[in-house]
């Protein structure tokens, strides 16, 4: 038995945003059913791997262990049928613009009349507030807006977003923690509430250390510069002979080791301070990178594991999901048609996470949701009439 079994969940998300959130807490436990619009769906399901392959990766890591049902939210008819299946619900998780649900009559307000023991978890880009309430966007206008790809890169050198739609994931985390939370107050309190996440606002938390830092300062803290701008010591990336090796914090005793283990022992007396900044880091680093182009990231890991240096290889995408330890930690797994998934990072060690593994088809379980919610054939038919369904 799952930590949230028992529990039933209507997500009307699209992308990443609401459905990852949503698949999340399928995974610890909750029944999950997916509503999307009839004929089109979700619009990941359009986003193919590559040219003449259809499969959807983005579809497919946040929807898997779902119930599909198609409504057309925007009827009346459709709309009727969404609240008589959030009567029996406890979670409802959404990603659209600030304000749409309410122009459709699906308001927090409304849904909550019909059922005031929901949680009405909204995600949104920009926030339900301010200037930029009703604005439309994406990861990209977060990762833009919240600051974080003015960090990324070298001085000197175009900056880029990260290739991840991290601040949807990070969006995602705070939708199924605030969920998290308001269930365990309705057990206090009876009541449901309403849980507001953006985009934007879960970039300022993400980065609550540097945005900290800029306001005290009045100075935004800077690029990167392959490692961190307020982590003053070796913490960064470096090329090798034949790719890139991450030095993890080499601090304290262990920088001296650090720059013997290299065979670079007059690096003590170059730059013999516990911290280091500007020019003095930017030295630092150059003289490092030197040493390091000399060997392979294989060599410099046996070596550094060794003598318990902190360290990582950089890897692929693709070497990442060869990698041992994220098999053997359960964070990827195969599903019983022995295709590989990602799954919840997230160990309990009574309620154990149920990784869903098979993404539905559209408007795969339509029928089968309505007739559990108590809904006839003739209902049904008379959705499909109305093109609600």
């Amino acid at each position: 038995m799952g930590a949230l079994d028992g529990i039933k969940v209507l997500e009307a998300g699209l992308l990443v945003q609401g459905p990852q959130a949503a698949a999340l807490l399928g995974d610890w436990g909750a029944d999950v059913v997916k509503i999307e619009l009839p004929i089109f769906g979700d619009q990941s399901r359009w986003l193919p791997i590559a040219p003449g392959d259809g499969r959807a990766p983005f579809f497919i890591g946040c929807n898997r262990g779902k119930r599909s049902v198609t409504i057309d939210l925007r009827v009346p008819e459709g709309r009727d049928a969404f609240l008589a299946l959030a009567e029996q619900a406890d979670v409802f998780i959404s990603n659209f613009k600030s304000g749409t649900l309410d122009e459709w009559g699906l308001s927090y307000e409304a849904v909550s009349a019909r059922n005031p023991r929901l949680i009405y978890a909204a995600g949104t880009s920009f926030g339900t507030e301010g200037p930029g309430a009703g604005r439309e966007g994406a990861d990209l206008s977060a990762q833009a807006a919240g600051g974080l790809i003015s960090t990324t890169g070298v001085d000197g050198e175009p900056v880029s977003p990260i290739a991840v739609t991290i601040c949807d994931h990070i969006a995602s985390l705070n939708i199924a923690a605030g969920v998290s939370a308001a269930l365990y107050a309705r057990e206090r309190t009876g009541r449901g509430q309403r849980i507001d996440v953006s985009l934007l606002g879960g970039q300022v938390w993400a980065q609550a250390s540097e945005l900290t830092a800029a306001a005290l300062s009045g100075v935004s803290a800077g690029r990167s510069n392959r490692g961190h701008p307020l982590i003053p010591g070796i913490y960064g990336v470096f090329p090798t002979n034949d790719g890139w090796i991450a030095l993890v914090g080499v601090a304290g005793a262990d920088r001296n080791r650090f720059f013997d283990l290299v065979g670079r022992t007059e690096l003590a007396a170059q730059f013999p301070g516990p911290l280091y900044f500007g020019d003095t880091k930017r030295d630092l680093f150059a003289a490092i990178e030197v040493t390091m182009r000399t060997r392979s990231t294989a060599d410099w890991c046996a070596l550094f594991t060794e003598h318990r240096i902190r360290h990582a290889p950089v890897r692929t995408h693709a070497e990442v999901v060869t990698d041992p330890d994220v098999w053997a930690n359960g964070y990827m797994r195969r599903g019983a048609d022995g295709q590989p998934v990602v799954a919840s990072a997230v160990r309990f060690s009574d309620t154990p996470a149920r990784t869903g593994e098979v993404a539905p088809e559209l408007g795969q379980h339509t029928e089968e949701v309505l007739l559990d919610a108590g809904f006839t054939w003739d209902d049904i038919t008379a959705l499909r009439d109305a093109g609600a369904i």
